[in-house]
């Protein structure tokens, strides 16, 4: 419940809504995440969250990727959390900023190896002639990283931190009069404001 949310800041109860998301659902670090070009064509995809902290939401891709681009360009990003078997919904707005290389260093590594190999094969978003050729590509740096325990993170592969300037807490409720409540940042503090459903 909304009213079960007394912090006056909003990272608490976000922790807690997701700890209690973990026990129910299957991804629930799964996300939307809503990005747009300069000129503010949006578009939208599920990433998954690596990190959260006081500092914001981390997620990662291809700085050549569609949102990689679109956030090289206009570095502001929504994300949305529906985890529907708690009928609740986080959503998130705020500027974007590329994390500290040693931060992606390190997530990088404790990736599966398969997945690190794959960074290295694929142009994310780019066109594919057909699925052999990412398969060509992935044996290629599969040979090219046999001999060594160490699968180096790409200069183009990194992540991104959404640092929230809006997070809303929406809870489904009968009758359509759903519970919301959102804290906007002010300066170094937090506005809290509930809002019609």
């Amino acid at each position: 419940m909304i009213d079960e949310i007394a912090e006056r800041e909003p990272l608490a109860p976000f922790r807690r809504w997701f700890a209690e998301a973990a026990k129910a659902e299957e991804l629930p670090d799964a996300m939307t995440l809503a990005t747009a070009t300069r000129d503010g064509a949006p578009s939208l995809r599920a990433v998954l969250l690596r990190g959260v902290d006081a500092r914001g939401f981390v997620f990662y891709t291809n700085f050549g990727s569609r949102k990689g681009e679109e956030l090289a360009q206009n570095p502001h990003a929504a994300l949305c959390f529906h985890w529907k078997s708690l009928q609740r919904q986080v959503r998130i707005e705020g500027g974007v900023t590329v994390v500290d290389p040693a931060e992606a260093d390190a997530y990088f590594a404790s990736r599966a190896r398969e997945s690190r190999i794959g960074a290295w094969a694929s142009d994310q978003s780019r066109p594919l002639a057909d699925r052999a050729v990412l398969e060509r590509r992935f044996a290629a740096a599969t040979a090219r990283f046999s001999g060594s325990e160490i699968v180096p993170r790409p200069g183009y592969w990194s992540g991104y931190r959404v640092t929230p300037e809006r997070v809303e807490f929406w809870q489904e409720m009968p009758h359509r009069l759903h519970d919301r409540l959102v804290f906007i940042r002010d300066g170094e503090r937090w506005r809290r404001e509930r809002l019609f459903p």
